[in-house]
């Protein structure tokens, strides 16, 4: 048969046919050259002890997570690949996970699976917060957390500006979100096929709960006129809103707008409730499609990019580049129906290690 027709299926697939090189079944590298020289173009060089370590490094990462946070058992690897001693040359994965031989197909397997893993904390761990963590959350968090008052006499908490441009609003918490760690961050990327490191946005967060529907939207309009966030930075195709339609809320605001009576935070609400009624099936939510969350976790989030300035110490230029953040924002009865329902995150955290376990080994 002639070489000239001869392409390798898998990676040309991976290359111009849409498929990620994380689902591809096996390798088709087969000396210790081929792989130096593979390795050397993911960005890692054999020859550097520093490079080896760090692939070493990412091996142990993927064998931690595959152990304590998706519940496979040391019995279920292969002793060749818990031992670095044993495996030797790191470059050994890349060969059996390219192995054609049936005796060597648990052993082929299991390096596909390792490998898989590596490569996501490769890119999960390359990122400009790895380098600039202390810069990113400064200037992402700052602004908002200028904007958060405590009243140390009523205990209340306030969103409110230093100048009079915006009305203050009563808020029932301000969180910043805990930060994703790199195991969390890797099994999100198993878990949805069409994840990429670069596309998790929601590493840094916020979170506002207020009191009621109304301030939900108040919070939105402050964040903007305020300046907090620069709405053109806003990531539309991240978008979601499940908690009240805007196209709704703005005719419910038009009509109370008219209403000459006193209104009380009672009425305005009941002119909310009475309007998504009637709207009933035809109410216009937007909510981001996401398999993993459950259908009773009702908020508002939107992604937004803060454009970062760093100076390194020691240069003389700086330089700029945008990060993501997230912004979530709900009301009481929305926060007290995650407060009271810890299993249902369980839940979604179990669908997501179920994904990233079938992601690893595709053919189980």
């Amino acid at each position: 048969m002639s070489q000239r027709f001869l392409f390798d299926s898998s990676t040309l697939g991976s290359v111009v046919g849409g498929s990620s090189a994380i689902d591809m079944p096996k390798l088709n590298i087969h000396s210790l050259e081929a792989a130096s020289a593979f390795l050397l173009s993911y960005g890692f060089d054999i020859n550097q002890n520093s490079d080896v370590e760090k692939l070493w490094y990412y091996h142990r990462r993927a064998l931690v997570l595959m152990l304590e946070k998706l519940g496979f058992k040391d019995a279920d690897v292969p002793e060749l690949f818990l031992d670095p001693k044993k495996l030797g040359d790191i470059r050994q994965l890349l060969l059996y996970a390219s192995s054609a031989d049936p005796d060597q197909e648990n052993l082929q397997r299991w390096a596909c699976a390792i490998l898989r893993g590596m490569h996501v904390f490769v890119h999960a761990e390359n990122d400009l917060f790895s380098s600039f963590s202390e810069e990113i959350q400064s200037q992402i968090l700052t602004p908002f957390q200028n904007c958060i008052f405590h009243d140390g006499n009523t205990h209340r908490t306030f969103l409110k500006s230093s100048g009079a441009k915006s009305e203050s609003i009563e808020l029932l918490g301000f969180e910043v979100k805990p930060f994703k760690t790199s195991s969390s961050t890797v099994i999100k990327l198993l878990a949805k096929p069409d994840a990429l490191a670069m596309k998790i946005f929601d590493k840094l967060g916020v979170r506002f709960v207020t009191r009621n529907l109304f301030d939900t939207f108040q919070v939105v309009r402050f964040l903007v006129q305020e300046n907090v966030i620069s709405f053109p930075h806003i990531m539309p195709d991240q978008s979601s809103n499940n908690l009240y339609p805007v196209e709704t809320f703005l005719t419910v605001c038009d009509e109370l707008a008219q209403r000459l009576d006193t209104l009380d935070e009672g009425s305005i609400q009941a002119a909310f409730d009475q309007k998504i009624q009637e709207a009933g099936d035809n109410a216009k939510f937007f909510r981001k499609e996401n398999f993993f969350s459950g259908q009773d976790y009702r908020f508002i989030k939107f992604i937004s990019r803060k454009l970062i300035h760093i100076k390194p110490t020691g240069s003389k230029e700086a330089f700029s580049f945008f990060y993501p953040f997230e912004v979530q924002i709900m009301d009481q009865s929305a926060h007290q129906s995650i407060l009271s329902g810890p299993s249902e995150h369980e839940a979604y955290k179990e669908r997501q290690r179920i994904a990233a376990r079938k992601r690893l080994f595709p053919e189980s």
